[in-house]
């Protein structure tokens, strides 16, 4: 009978040595890949949770002594003009002496008196003249054309407006006062055109504060929305100029769309900046002819410091901050990402 050889997997055919080396090895238990559950292993980073704390302690520690000073310097304050704003204080007279809590008094008197709304009015008109509508559209404008114009150009009207801007507040209020003076600079050119010039002082007050507002803090708009047109994307400005798209509609349907958050930004900083105008107002003409350039700046100073009625002044100043909060809210709101 013949033999069969055996199969290449069959154990007479298997070579001790590698069998044995194969049993050894599998008889030899395998190192655990994984710890188990709360063993402490050094070689497992930190997780993910344990080193967030630690993270974000290290970015707040440098923000420690900026978030001090704002307290200090700025949230103290603000809370205590709050606190006086209820209060009867005084510079001079017995409630210097004696301040008391009044609760909404101050607030109460203020409603009543004639001169507040026609102050809130004054302060609404100069806000929407000179931030609004003066320095954003001018400066949107001179952006415009400094894009466009040659270097020339760019350089003097850049020179002209910059230098209105960085001039100091009180210098460059005098230098509007000086302009718009009875015998001042504009009524001497009236006059060389056989034109005789008003009393812009005294006749057109807060046209004259508008138009020095918007001389000085133009240039700011300038340089925000220079910066802004420069990132509109050339291609699509020059495929709509290939379309037929005029000028206009160009900067309608193209210019502004793509600025709109630099824009809301921008309204939203000289916004602020001109309702806390006080200097320039002040010098050219005090709040009058009687208080028809009284803005709520001006108003606070006189009742706080001119009639030494400081919780009074102190309560205008609230109102204040809160008008300016309710236009911070609205560009908020503007600058949100829209939701596709």
């Amino acid at each position: 009978m013949p033999v069969r050889p055996a199969p290449p997997d069959s154990p007479h055919l298997r070579n001790p040595l590698r069998t044995r080396k194969a049993s050894t090895v599998s008889s030899t238990p395998l190192a655990p890949t994984l710890s188990a559950p709360g063993s402490p292993n050094r070689a497992d980073p930190p997780s993910p949770r344990k080193r967030r704390p630690m993270r974000n302690a290290t970015r707040v520690v440098p923000l420690l002594p900026a978030v001090v000073l704002l307290v200090v310097f700025l949230l103290g304050p603000v809370i205590s003009s709050f606190y006086g704003s209820f209060t009867n204080a005084a510079l001079t007279g017995i409630d210097a002496a004696d301040q008391q809590f009044v609760g909404f008094q101050n607030y109460v008197e203020l409603f009543q008196d004639p001169d507040f709304p026609k102050s809130v009015v004054l302060t609404i008109v100069f806000l929407i003249a000179s931030a609004v509508v003066g320095q954003n559209v001018l400066g949107l404008g001179l952006a415009l054309l400094m894009r466009s114009a040659n270097r020339v150009v760019r350089g003097v009207v850049g020179t002209f407006v910059v230098a209105a801007w960085v001039l100091p507040e009180i210098v460059a209020s005098f230098a509007a006062y000086a302009f718009f003076h009875d015998e001042g600079t504009l009524n001497t050119f009236l006059a060389s055109l056989g034109v005789s010039g008003p009393n812009w002082l005294y006749t057109y007050p807060m046209i004259a504060v508008i138009l020095a507002n918007v001389w000085r803090g133009t240039a700011f708009s300038m340089l925000v929305y220079s910066a802004a047109v420069q990132e509109v994307p050339e291609e699509i400005t020059e495929s709509a100029e290939v379309d037929g798209a005029t000028g206009w509609q160009r900067l309608v349907y193209i210019t502004l769309p793509v600025i709109r958050r630099s824009i809301s930004t921008n309204l939203m900083l000289t916004t602020l900046q001109t309702l806390s105008v006080f200097t320039l107002i002040f010098v050219m003409t005090g709040g009058g002819p009687g208080t028809n350039s009284s803005t709520l700046p001006i108003l606070a100073y006189q009742e706080a410091f001119q009639f030494s009625q400081l919780g009074f002044g102190t309560a205008i100043a609230t109102i204040l901050l809160v008008v300016g909060a309710v236009f911070s809210i609205i560009y908020i709101k503007a600058l949100k990402p829209e939701v596709d």
